[in-house]
């Protein structure tokens, strides 16, 4: 008791390797020290004075009882032994693939920052693919002092990103990624497929971070990839996901000929998860980006300890196999208070979709003073909201003609280009809302 009493104000050293080591050294002493009571007090009793059937019994019952409370201790050291093999596993690689390491100092993790910025990746490598495709990428800005954070979407077909000079493709793209119809959610696979331009093997995650950091802005400190197929295992892990469906989704092909997850309020398989956030059947990929935010709430508001703890082998289990990032193992202790701060502070959300933002066309200056003003404003208050709305908060109808011209278009397309004039899916630019009302929580 009084062990943990040392983490009521220091909850993330509860997963320090040194932590996690003690705890299974002293449920194993635990276990042996009352199997050795329960043993010596059964031979204090002296057995041997019972008639042979009473000497069975008993021992029988004083075997049963040292194993019973052994069991609470032999389960505790499983359970964190299984917890430091999952954070060991994905954690930063040590296959060179990872940033330099850097040391971690207790007293300033974060190294003077004031703000830390996270890459979240939904990567897919189903059997059909080769390498990794990013299908949805959010950029998680939080401020270290309150917790306030930003999401920001980026549309997987945000085309021609650029890179800043310190990158290997900025040489290699001077005015835009133009290799795989220049779509964002191929810049990883480029980069894994190209060793040769990257300097190395295994740079993709560093590709990204610098395409999508240079055109928000921003310095991304750490990515975490999510893998499609292992957050469905996840689901069904944690015993499904309970969703509000707006509306009938078909999935499958072309034409949803593989099922329908129907609309209504319904706990959701992992695979009806994983393919509710991904369908593009009569919609598109804004209407998933806004569907995968609302997986993203549900799985946040849903994954309570209770669950966690009923759920737990399978959880720790189905993560195993699910995550990749960079972040330092000795980071994680850091994260999980930052993470409680995070949880009851204002948490609002801009995505880069028409008519804001035209993917084909993007305009870069516009979208890191969008960025900039979106970290600004979101330290004006504590309110909970997730906006799909610029932050300028001018009206747009959805759907209406919204002609513009590139204001920097690349010299090889410097031509001018007229903006589309409608999006299949209808977004607007009213007032922020929150996700409760959003997606029906």
């Amino acid at each position: 008791m009084l062990y943990g009493l040392r983490f009521t104000g220091d909850a993330g050293a509860v997963i320090r390797s040194s932590t996690l080591t003690t705890i299974m050294i002293g449920s194993g002493v635990c276990a042996l020290a009352w199997f050795t009571l329960m043993v010596l007090s059964y031979v204090t009793l002296r057995p041997r004075r019972l008639s042979q059937n009473g000497q069975i019994v008993s021992g029988i019952v004083a075997g049963v009882l040292s194993v019973s409370v052994m069991a609470p201790f032999a389960l505790t050291a499983s359970a964190v032994k299984a917890v430091g093999e999952t954070l060991d596993a994905i954690t930063a690689p040590s296959d060179g693939s990872g940033p330099t390491p850097v040391p971690i100092r207790a007293e300033d993790p974060w190294n003077g920052r004031k703000r830390i910025n996270f890459l979240l990746i939904g990567g897919d490598a189903a059997g059909n693919r080769e390498s990794v495709r990013t299908d949805s990428m959010t950029v998680a800005s939080v401020n270290l002092a309150t917790g306030n954070t930003v999401l920001f979407s980026l549309p997987r077909n945000l085309q021609y990103v650029r890179f800043p000079p310190s990158s290997p493709l900025h040489k290699q793209f001077p005015d835009g990624f133009t290799a795989e119809q220049g779509l964002l959610n191929a810049v990883w696979y480029y980069a894994d497929n190209n060793p040769q331009v990257m300097g190395g093997k295994n740079r993709g995650a560093q590709a990204l971070k610098d395409a999508i950091g240079y055109t928000l802005g921003l310095k991304i400190d750490y990515y975490a990839m999510v893998d499609m197929f292992g957050f469905a295992r996840l689901i069904d892990a944690m015993g499904g996901l309970r969703m509000r469906v707006e509306r009938d989704i078909k999935w499958g092909g072309h034409f949803g000929t593989a099922g329908t997850i129907k609309a209504g309020y319904r706990r959701l398989t992992g695979e009806e998860v994983l393919w509710y956030g991904r369908s593009r059947v009569d919609s598109d990929d804004f209407s998933r980006m806004s569907r995968q935010r609302c997986v993203i709430g549900a799985l946040a508001q849903q994954a309570n300890p209770a669950t966690v703890l009923t759920n737990f082998t399978k959880i720790a289990g189905a993560t195993r196999h699910m995550f990749r990032t960079d972040i330092p193992r000795d980071l994680l202790e850091h994260l999980v208070p930052l993470g409680l701060k995070a949880k009851d502070a204002k948490i609002t959300s801009l995505q880069f979709v028409p008519p804001l933002v035209w993917p084909g066309n993007p305009n870069w200056d516009k979208i890191r003073a969008l960025t900039l003003k979106a970290i600004r404003e979101s330290m004006t208050d504590r309110r909970t909201v997730a906006a799909k709305a610029s932050p300028s908060g001018v009206p747009a109808t959805a759907g209406a003609a919204t002609p513009q011209v590139s204001a920097n278009p690349s010299p090889s397309r410097s031509r001018l280009i007229t903006q589309p004039t409608r999006t299949p899916t209808p977004n607007d630019d009213r007032e922020a809302k929150g996700l409760d009302e959003l997606c029906g929580f």
